[in-house]
């Protein structure tokens, strides 16, 4: 594997039950501090394609390969998971007992976290209480809390207001720049278009353009389209 590569997916078929396939041909490449974005319509594949990534298909055909230093990575669901007795510092907390963080490091990182996300007045306070918003920046917090080799997320924008989406954007280009690898779900393609290197796009299972914008433009004919012309096209 090219060693700027940190992950490398090759999906032959995979779904939820064998002989029902969801995905075919799919392949997935995020290289070190870029961006990956993969985009599609509702029910084309996008979260199936992520939970094959995570081992969690019942029948997948695939391969899915590490590079970079470890398989450390962050998963941010679109759909924020959390324990109703556990505190936000207590979640922060037990992430980062799981994989065995220094005390001091994480005490820093957690604090600037609190900060960066404006959760500080509510570290105490069970998510239970939260709103859509805040508890999708736990998710964020949480990932970014663990400095992984890359991160996984699905569609990171919905529920955050344009301070939240900023402080996570800034972040995350504090993350590619210190070499981590980003594979990104989301409908929101204005700022996709903006934020990422290059792009996957799938329709009923299978990859129908790959590349930059300006390979994305030239399999949809349109030389000088947006993103979402060409989602439009070829979708």
């Amino acid at each position: 594997m090219d060693s700027n590569v940190l992950l490398e997916v090759a999906i032959q078929e995979a779904g939820y039950e064998p002989g029902i396939a969801k995905l075919h041909n799919i392949n997935i490449s995020v290289k070190r501090g870029k961006l990956t974005g993969l985009l599609g319509p509702n029910g084309a594949g996008k979260s199936t394609a992520l939970k094959g990534i995570l081992g969690l298909l019942p029948f997948a055909k695939m391969t899915v390969d590490y590079g970079g230093a470890s398989d450390k990575y962050a998963y941010v669901p679109e759909h924020p998971v959390f324990y109703e007795t556990l505190t936000l510092w207590e979640h922060l907390s037990l992430a980062a007992a799981v994989y065995d963080m220094d005390e001091n490091e994480f005490e820093e990182l957690g604090r600037a976290l609190l900060e960066k996300f404006r959760m500080t007045e509510v570290r105490d306070h069970l998510p239970e209480s939260f709103s859509k918003g805040m508890r999708q920046k736990m998710m964020l917090m949480l990932g970014f809390l663990v400095k992984p080799d890359v991160y996984i997320v699905d569609e990171p924008f919905i529920g955050l207001d344009p301070r939240a989406t900023k402080d996570f954007l800034e972040l995350l280009e504090e993350e590619r720049g210190r070499g981590a690898g980003v594979l990104m779900s989301t409908h929101v393609l204005d700022t996709a278009e903006k934020i990422c290197d290059d792009f996957i796009l799938i329709s009923a299972g299978k990859v129908v353009a790959s590349g930059t914008i300006d390979d994305i433009r030239e399999v949809a004919s349109l030389p000088e389209g947006s993103l979402f012309d060409c989602f439009d096209v070829l979708t």
